[in-house]
């Protein structure tokens, strides 16, 4: 470290996704900060002489009898403190106040109404624009506190001014909060009284040394994607140690994109870096592995037979490791020798749940490097993990000052895992007990200008999670938009109040052109009202009429791969010659086992499957927004991606908000 102070912030980690997020913004405003377990005492924080408390959220409820346990002095032992979403429930118990389950839940992007007379909010205008993932919120306000922060009618900052103790319910260190940044320089350096004279010293030669350091003599051997991540770890081994310490293996397991193999060679031959190709798919393919199975483990199917993801992603990451001991082996070295190294970073040991992350976040899915196998590896010291305290964004900084090319350091992200985790498997239908209301209530929603005048059973539903401004501009959209909604019997993986969700898709259709500023107001409404939808889709083409009540059964078979390999392709080929590849932060191609509008009089079975699009634009790859078509992207690319037919004719017709 170059330039450290005697200052320092401690954020008390209570499990929250975005915890690093915290400790990444502090040290951008050039204070130094450290990542300590939520239960540290207060007489270890005052030894240690922080000048502020940050207390992370997390996916737990205050009111649980297994909450995370705490040290209620933290609140008064004199040091100032911030607590986020989780945090700030906390703050408001430990003063008196309640929090409760409500019927509405906030996830998403809203407009909150600050108290600008409030030095958290100094210099900034009453409406802000905040990232809010929450189902319990504050009831009764604690004794001392006030309220800084309303969202509707909900409690969304307090603070005890005099004390120097604030809470927020929203996330002020992720882009999805405008002004974020500026209200945590507003209470590093107004409230807390922070200096900023911490910097850090050259990211890419402490990257080096610490290679150096671990690696030793040894050898090392180095798992390439071709996505970013790992390309720019290769290149920092290539940096660090002698060409013949380091080993670099590509391993095709089946499910990479088209051409991928050869782009990845052809690129790191160009850096002076041999790769070794080895093919595996049909080893991948039917592979299995163990996972926990209640007090146990059990055995998996074939990876091939498989429709869980998180069985998928299990697999895959094991047999990496497998593959990667007989590619050891087959180099006549002993595995004790060497080492693994991987590109991992930080948001993947976030969503894994990984203790080097954090002890109390909720895994959010399983990541290739960050499997039990490896886990156990990093146990024995035999793993080589030089990003891991990296963001996306950082890592493409850092490819650029390592002088790998721009078309590769901007190259969209692509998982380990690769296309098995872009289809997603089913065997048959998903609908569990709430599906009925769900559905009723979906459709109650984008008809809700009707829904009025019929006077319907679910309009009180509606109103407990929705503001009265919110419902009329409901009631505009959904006079001037007729759509058509459907509940998809499938389920997506999604993350609502840093918990992983596993939940319906709702799919909305019209005839003619779609009105995409009322789709983005029902796509943010849905979510919170349908506490069993985490995705809101727009299937393109005319109105879905038929509901969808059966899906095609689906697996990972190389035909279905092929589909999607091809559409992969073609997506990907016309966003390159639109120039608005970097527009994009992300476009992944899914395919879904859904087949829409089979007429029910000729009882057709569900044979085909959808393509959905899902464009996203991030910084920090830990939260994002949909693009929107004709600001973030050309109407006309839009329709040219969609309308295009995969190879084979597969009646592909989703495209993903």
């Amino acid at each position: 470290m170059n330039g450290s102070s005697p200052e320092k912030v401690v954020i008390l980690d209570a499990g929250a996704q975005y915890g690093k997020v915290i400790d990444r913004r502090v040290r951008e405003l050039n204070v130094e900060s450290e990542l300590l377990p939520l239960d540290t005492s207060a007489t270890e924080l005052k030894k240690r002489n922080y000048k502020a408390i940050i207390i992370s959220g997390g996916p737990s409820s205050v009111n649980d009898a297994n909450a995370p346990s705490y040290d209620p002095s933290i609140f008064r032992c004199g040091i100032p403190l911030l607590g986020i979403c989780y945090g700030m429930q906390m703050l408001n118990k430990e003063f008196g106040g309640s929090v409760l389950k409500k019927d509405a839940r906030e996830d998403g992007q809203f407009t909150i109404v600050a108290d600008v007379k409030s030095p958290f909010f100094k210099g900034m205008k009453q409406d802000q624009h905040v990232l809010l993932t929450h189902g319990d919120s504050v009831q009764t306000v604690g004794n001392g506190l006030k309220v800084i922060a309303k969202s509707g009618d909900l409690v969304a900052g307090l603070a005890d001014e005099q004390n120097r103790l604030y809470g927020v319910q929203f996330h002020p260190e992720v882009d999805l909060t405008t002004n974020g940044k500026a209200m945590l320089h507003n209470f590093l350096f107004e409230i807390a009284g922070c200096q900023g004279g911490f910097t850090m010293e050259s990211r890419e030669a402490q990257c080096v040394r610490f290679i150096r350091d671990i690696v030793g003599k040894n050898k090392v051997l180095m798992l390439v994607s071709g996505g970013v991540d790992s390309t720019v770890c290769a290149a920092l081994l290539h940096k660090a140690l002698q060409s013949d310490q380091v080993l670099a293996v590509h391993i095709d397991n089946g499910f990479l994109r088209r051409d991928e193999s050869v782009q990845v060679a052809e690129s790191l031959a160009n850096q002076g870096l041999k790769l070794h190709v080895v093919n595996s798919a049909q080893r991948f393919y039917g592979s299995t592995t163990l996972v926990p199975d209640g007090a146990g483990k059990r055995r998996t199917l074939p990876l091939c037979q498989v429709v869980a993801p998180e069985e998928k992603r299990r697999i895959i990451g094991d047999t990496f490791v497998h593959v990667a001991d007989e590619v050891i082996q087959d180099f006549h070295l002993r595995p004790e020798d060497v080492f693994l190294a991987q590109g991992t970073l930080r948001p993947d040991l976030i969503e894994s749940a990984s203790h080097l992350a954090s002890k109390k976040a909720d895994a959010i899915k399983t990541h290739h490097n960050d499997t039990e196998l490896v886990r156990e590896l990093r146990a024995q010291g035999r793993v080589v993990e030089p990003l891991c305290e990296f963001h996306k964004d950082e890592v493409r900084a850092m490819g650029v000052a390592l002088g790998l090319p721009s078309a590769l350091v901007q190259r969209h992200p692509f998982p380990g895992p690769g296309l098995a985790v872009r289809v997603l498997c089913a065997e048959e239908p998903f609908m569990d007990a709430s599906y009925g209301e769900t559905s009723t209530l979906l459709h109650a929603i984008v008809r809700f200008d009707a829904s009025i005048k019929e006077n319907h059973g679910l309009l009180g539903k509606i109103a407990r999670s929705t503001s009265e401004q919110e419902r009329e501009v409901l009631k505009c959209v959904t006079e001037k938009t007729r759509l058509n909604a459907h509940l998809l019997p499938i389920r997506s993986v999604g993350v609502q109040g840093d918990a992983r969700t596993y939940s319906y898709v709702a799919a909305l259709s019209a005839d003619g052109e779609p009105d995409w500023e009322s789709l983005f107001v029902l796509a943010k409404l849905i979510p919170r009202i349908c506490h069993t939808v985490n995705r809101v889709a727009y299937v393109f083409g005319s109105a879905v009429k038929e509901p969808v009540k059966d899906i095609t059964v689906t697996h990972l078979a190389e035909p279905v791969l092929e589909v999607l390999r091809e559409c992969d392709a073609v997506a990907n080929k016309i966003l390159l010659t639109s120039g608005c590849v970097g527009r994009l932060s992300q476009m992944p191609i899914i395919l879904i086992p859904v087949h829409f509008d089979r007429d029910p009089a000729l009882r057709t079975p569900s044979s085909q499957r959808a393509v959905v699009v899902r464009t996203f634009i991030t910084n920090d790859f830990m939260t994002g927004v949909p693009a929107v078509p004709g600001v973030d992207l050309p109407i006309e690319v839009r329709r040219v991606r969609v309308c295009r037919p995969p190879r084979g004719g597969r009646g592909c017709r989703a495209g993903g908000q």
